[in-house]
């Protein structure tokens, strides 16, 4: 809250000074407050002098990101910023000031400040993400299209909307290349629906952050497995941690339990 919308609800400095000396507001910035439940990430930013950008902006909205990094990305209307306590901002600037002023600029934006700043395959999971929770659409991707590069581009095409975590659009980001078929959401008899089926008979099951080992999950885990047995398939299970950061076992097995050769 600044002291100009402050004004509009008509409260004026005697509030503000006796809000802060009770903790019903806590100042920001000079002229800037904020209540104690207020967004963590968005107030950091706005302390910094902008609004949330990047892979916080995308965390803030919901989107599926890729690691829960402490540091704060901020959209800067210029290039002027403020001092604050425990400063780890990363600073954005872009070619236009649409969003400044709000808690994140528009979807668009956000992405292609992934792009510049995280690469083409985070670019690509948050694009996923955003047109899985409507977010994102078709005039979305055409901006993009127009003000991006060659890779982006490629994303682009590849985008579905109907990706139900962040590690499937891994999934199929990184076999993008092998010339293999990749289903996601398959509903198969005796099994439920998969997270992915690669060619006809390879089941693939990936845990997300929440946790799996639990007896209960375990156990249930382990039915479904045997029943896709039963049906002739072979499962190979995954969790974030083997997909995100020790990937080349997991095209290792892959590869392997399709009878192909490593590249």
């Amino acid at each position: 809250m600044t002291v100009a919308e402050l004004r509009t609800r008509g409260v004026g400095y005697t509030w503000v000074r006796a809000a802060l000396h009770h903790g019903v507001i806590s100042r920001v910035r000079r002229g800037v407050y904020a209540r104690p439940w207020a967004c963590r990430d968005l107030v950091r930013a706005t302390a910094h002098g902008g609004t949330l950008a990047c892979v916080s902006a995308a965390r803030h909205l919901g989107l599926w990101v890729l690691d829960d990094a402490p540091e704060v990305h901020v959209w800067l209307p210029s290039r002027h910023h403020y001092a604050h306590d425990r400063c780890d901002c990363i600073e954005h600037w872009g070619d236009s000031r649409a969003g400044a002023g709000t808690a994140v600029p528009p979807v668009r934006h956000i992405l292609r400040q992934i792009l510049h700043c995280r690469g083409t395959e985070e670019f690509f999971v948050v694009l996923e993400s955003a047109l899985r929770q409507r977010l994102a659409g078709a005039s979305d991707l055409r901006w993009l299209r127009s003000r991006t590069n060659a890779a982006a581009r490629e994303a682009i095409d590849l985008a579905r909307k109907d990706a139900d975590s962040g590690l499937e659009s891994l999934l199929r980001w990184r076999l993008r290349h092998l010339g293999v078929s990749v289903r996601t959401q398959v509903p198969i008899t005796g099994v439920g629906v998969v997270d992915a089926v690669i060619g006809e008979r390879l089941l693939i099951e990936l845990d997300g952050r929440e946790n799996h080992d639990g007896t209960s999950m375990r156990h249930k885990d382990l039915v479904r497995d045997a029943n896709a047995a039963l049906w002739g398939y072979t499962t190979l299970r995954f969790d974030y941690a083997l997909v995100v950061h020790d990937w080349e076992l997991v095209e290792a097995a892959i590869l392997g339990a399709l009878g192909r050769p490593l590249p």
